[in-house]
This record gives structure tokens, sequence and C-alpha cells, in this order.
């Protein structure tokens, strides 16, 4: 909906602003009929997000919708089944993860000839039936059964739909059989077969899908990559590689992406990985036991690396700098790479736009490599590392440490920023407010008060921020102004807030999404809450008999349910809590109650104990 102008998102706003808007424009069939596709498309969308759609109002969409997003609801059942048999221009049906979508409730789509697309996905109540049925949509294209209760004897029966170019069968026990069964599909060019009973046997007749660009072989006894022509894509993902010929024949000039996370490699496999130039741009060899990275040399086309969660170390870096002229994402969390290492990478990856140094070695020396020699970073992890935010002088006159977090705003295109580190203070964090260009930021410490939640609010392109487990105030929380970008606040693990302080600044910001332990409850609620099954009077009127006979909201402060972190801390620290000038500080005018006014009766309580 970017797209449209805004007369038409308004137009869209106002016919779903409540069900008595609904009611209203609900019997015009004729106009409705003449709406465009893509704006019937958007206001189905629309009624759904604001769980205003019921089965009978689908009739008069059938007309002008051709795509339909049900994902994930818990409601569709037989009834908005047999209503969707009516839109017989529908080319795109979504059912993902709908837990009511059975054999049956399919019956009435088999004859949609113009539908193309059907996700089935995770609809565990689907079984070689339902595949009977589909038999006769011979217009389909793309279709996704992974993680249904399809069996060996139904996966046979799709070699009948002879258009489908798209077959996701992730989780089935397709077996070397069934591969030469789908032969026939001569048009399929993606094809997921992970967790499968395929063996290197049945991998041979892959070779014999002509069009086949995508291949995804994860979690299965294969130890061969196979050779196929045209093949652009290939995942291998926990796979036991004894051998990759694909990459000595000129087969691989077509291979652009290769992801083999948490594969095992025998010593041969590792010796002679791509021993030829190659054209890969992306590779995932994250989680592998791999410790001779000399191959990177030959990936001189490489534009998205990670090596996350691997052997890799400083010693490594110079294989990655010979190839960095192309990179621009590089994941390295979890190695054993240090500040020597990353300044040995700067100024050999000009165009790296993505860093991730989440739990490595690196301290605040790194912030002015990273900051001086890659000016393209737009997104950048250092979360649980060695920064602390400050930078020792090194003359002997000056005793001052210097804030390394300043030299991130050279940055220009800094969008995206993780420091998640439990010793972070308000003060190392300070110069955050100065990078107006972020958009996403991502903190957690607990040693982090209402002083850095309002410091923060200066960022005014800020769309996200996340500040757990920090000891924020409530009134601290009330006091805040968010930018008026933001749409997403992160505040879990934050326990000093209460239920009443969550819900009363959700009310003040409605716009904003809060995650937090009290503020789960009612956003679970509204996001797994059925679907109705009748019409909106009906909904609408047992909607008002529930309000009515509630119980009014207590007025405690702290639920029952309520966990009393003070635990996290012992006697020492609490008093250090106590005296802190931190959680007194606040940028902006206004009387604050600090952590230690909140705790005092509590504390002091403790420590005579």
């Amino acid at each position: 909906m970017e797209k449209e102008s805004p007369l038409v998102r308004l137009c869209l706003e106002e016919a779903c602003k409540s069900g008595e808007s609904v009611e209203r424009w609900r019997l015009q069939r004729r106009s409705l009929e003449r709406l465009p596709p893509h704006l019937a498309d958007a206001l189905l969308r629309h009624l759904l997000a604001r769980r205003l759609l019921f089965p009978s109002l689908l009739e008069v969409f059938k007309h002008s919708v051709e795509k339909i997003d049900f994902r994930g609801e818990s409601s569709i059942n037989a009834e908005w089944m047999a209503y969707i048999g009516g839109f017989l221009n529908l080319s795109s049906l979504n059912l993902s993860d709908c837990p009511r979508i059975n054999n049956s409730t399919l019956w009435p789509i088999t004859g949609l000839t113009s539908l193309k697309e059907l996700d089935l996905s995770r609809c565990s109540k689907v079984t070689d039936a339902g595949i009977k049925h589909l038999q006769s949509v011979a217009n389909l294209e793309k279709l996704w059964i992974s993680q249904t209760g399809v069996t060996e004897a139904g996966i046979s029966l799709l070699a009948s739909l002879r258009n489908l170019c798209l077959l996701d069968l992730g989780g089935l026990p397709v077996t070397d059989h069934n591969l030469s069964s789908l032969q026939a599909l001569t048009k399929l060019e993606y094809l997921d077969i992970w967790g499968s009973n395929v063996t290197n046997q049945g991998a041979v007749g892959i070779l014999k899908f002509p069009n086949l660009s995508f291949l995804n072989l994860s979690w299965t006894s294969v130890t061969q990559a196979p050779n196929v022509p045209h093949l652009e894509c290939l995942h291998m993902n926990k796979c036991t590689l004894l051998s990759i010929e694909i990459t000595h024949t000129s087969a691989s000039a077509s291979l652009k992406k290769l992801v083999l996370s948490g594969a095992t490699f025998s010593a041969e496999t590792e010796t002679f990985f791509f021993t030829n130039k190659s054209s890969v741009t992306y590779l995932d060899v994250s989680k592998t036991s791999l410790q001779n990275f000399a191959f990177l040399e030959t990936m001189t086309k490489l534009e998205h690396l990670d090596l996350s969660s691997t052997a890799f170390g400083d010693d490594s870096v110079e294989f990655v700098a010979c190839v960095g002229d192309t990179l621009r994402n590089l994941n390295v969390s979890d190695t054993k790479i240090t500040t020597a290492g990353v300044e040995i990478l700067s100024g050999h990856v000009p165009k790296l736009e993505t860093l991730s140094l989440s739990q490595t070695f690196v301290d605040d020396l790194s912030i002015l490599y990273i900051s001086t020699m890659m000016p393209c970073i737009n997104a950048l992890d250092l979360s649980m590392t060695s920064i602390r935010g400050f930078i020792q002088q090194q003359e002997e006159e000056s005793k001052k440490s210097k804030p390394s977090l300043a030299a991130l705003q050279s940055l220009t295109s800094l969008g995206t920023l993780s420091l998640e580190h439990p010793y972070l203070s308000d003060n190392a964090l300070s110069p955050l407010s100065s990078l107006t260009g972020l958009t996403h930021l991502s903190l957690r410490s607990t040693s982090l008060t209402d002083f850095t939640l309002h410091n923060l609010s200066s960022l005014p392109n800020l769309v996200s921020l996340g500040v757990r487990d920090a000891v924020l105030t409530s009134i601290g929380l009330e006091k805040f102004k968010p930018p008026l970008t933001l749409r997403t606040l992160d505040l879990r693990g934050c326990w000093l807030l209460t239920k009443d302080a969550i819900a009363g600044f959700c009310k003040r910001h409605p716009h904003i999404k809060v995650r937090h332990e009290f503020a789960q409850e009612s956003s679970s609620l509204d996001q797994n809450r059925l679907l109705p099954r009748s019409s909106p009077q009906q909904s609408f009127a047992k909607t008002s008999r529930r309000k009515s006979n509630q119980r009014p909201e207590t007025s405690a402060a702290v639920s029952r349910s309520f966990i009393d972190q003070r635990v996290k801390y012992n006697r020492d620290e609490l008093v250090a809590l106590q005296d802190s000038p931190s959680s007194r500080l606040l940028p902006r005018e206004g009387n604050f109650v600090s952590v230690p006014e909140i705790l005092a009766d509590s504390v002091i309580h403790m420590v005579i104990q």
C-alpha cells in the first residue's frame, strides 16, 4: 500500500474503521465487483488484520480478489473454504499454519482453474487424500506442502501436476522412487526436500530436472553435492559432505548461492574445497567444523559471507581481505576474531554494509577501525563483546577516558545498531543520541536507567527501539516522549515497570507495539483471537456482553504473578544502586521517582538483615 495514493489509503482506513462501517458498504456488491484486484486485495488484508472479516463477507469479494493470505489463522475451516471456492479469479491462496485445514476443507477449491499458487505448509491434517483433491487443480504452478501428513504414496500423485515450477516437500518422507516419478515435472525450477529419505543414489536422478535452479537437500543422507546444470542455489545444511564435485566442473559457473550451515566436512573435502575460481556470491558455512579457510581466496565474486560459530580467527582474516572488494555482508559472530583481526580487515572491505561481531573478543578500538575504514556500514552488531564504551587516553597528561561510540557518527549510512551487553552504562551510551540516522537500535543491559531511554528520544528516525533488562521506572516511562517514527518498543526484562505503566503507555501511543512481560497477555489475545464465524452484529453483541461482565481492574501496581527480580542483585549491588546518581538524572525536566526511592524500604530492610 506504500505505492497507493494518500486518498486511497484514507479510503481503506475509513472502510475498515469499525464493524459498523463495514456493514454500511457490505451490501454494495456491484461496486465491489468493479473494484480493481489490487485494491480488493488490500481491503481484504485490512479487514483481516483488524479482525473484521467473517465468512459471509467473503461473498462480496469473489469477483475481484486475486490473492488471499490466511496464514496462521486458527478459524479458517470448511465454512470459510466454501466461500473461497467461489473466487473464480483467485490465483494465490496461503493457508499455511492453519490448524483446521484438512482434506475435506480442500474440496471446494478443486474447481478453481485460475489457482496457480497454494501454500499448505504445516497443515498437519492434510494427507494423501488431500493431494487427490489437488490433482484436479491442473494449473497449479507453485505448491508448498512441507510438514503435512502426506506420505510417499501421496508424493507420487504430484507427478500429474505438469505445470509445477515450485515444489516444497520439506520434512516429508520423500524417497528415491519419488524423485524418479517426479521427473515428469519438466518445468520444475525449485525443489525443496529437506529432511527427506533421499540417498546419493536417488540424488543422481535430480540431474534429469532440466530447469532446476534451486535445490534443498538439508538434513538428508546425501554426501555428494549433485552436479546439476543451471543450478543457482544449493542448500546442504547438516549434511556430511564427502565430495563437492560441483566445484570442479563448468556447472559451477551458474552456482550463486551455497548454504552449508552445520555441515560436516571430511579431511579430503576441506582440502579440495573450491580449487578453482568460483562464481558464488553467497556462502554460508556457519556452525561447521572447518579449520582451513584458504578456499576463500578463490571466491572473487563473494558478496555475502557467514562464518559465524566456526574456528575462524585473526590468522584467517587475510583470506577474507583478499576477496573483500565485492563483500557486502559479513558475519563472524561467535568466532575467535579480535580487534587485531578487525584492523587487518579494515581498508579491504570498501563496500561492506552489514557486519556482525557479536560474541567475539573485539574491544573499543575496533569501533575506530570500523568507523574510519568501513564507510558503507549500515548495520552493525557489537553485542556481547569486550566493548565498554570508553577508550583510555594514551597521553600521560590526560587521565580521562574518551567515549568510543562517538566515533560512529562518521558512519553516515548507519541505520541498525545492536549493543547488548550487561556492563554498558548510561554514560557509555550517551553518544548514541547524536546518531540521527538510526532506525533500529537494540540495547540490553542491567546497568541502564531512565536516562538512556529519555536520551534516545532525540533520534528522529527511530522505528524500532529495544532497551531490555534495564532498570526503568514507571514514572520514567510515563515521561518518555518517543520519536514520532517509533513503531516498536522492546522493554522485556525491565522488571520495575508495572502493568499499569505498560497499559498507560500503550493507551497514549497506540501506534507503538510494546514488547514486555505485562504486554504479552493482551497482545497474544489480539493476535490469536478467533475470527468471527457469524455476522458482525452477533459478534459485536457478544463482545459487549463480555465487556459488561468483566470485573474491574485491580488498582494494585503489581499483580500477584509478578516475580520480584530484585534477587538479581546481591546486597552490595543494592546498596550501590541506592546511591547511584545515574538513576536520578534525566535529560528532561520533571519529577521522577528513582530506583532507590522505589526500593528504599526493601533495600534498607535487606541490608539490615
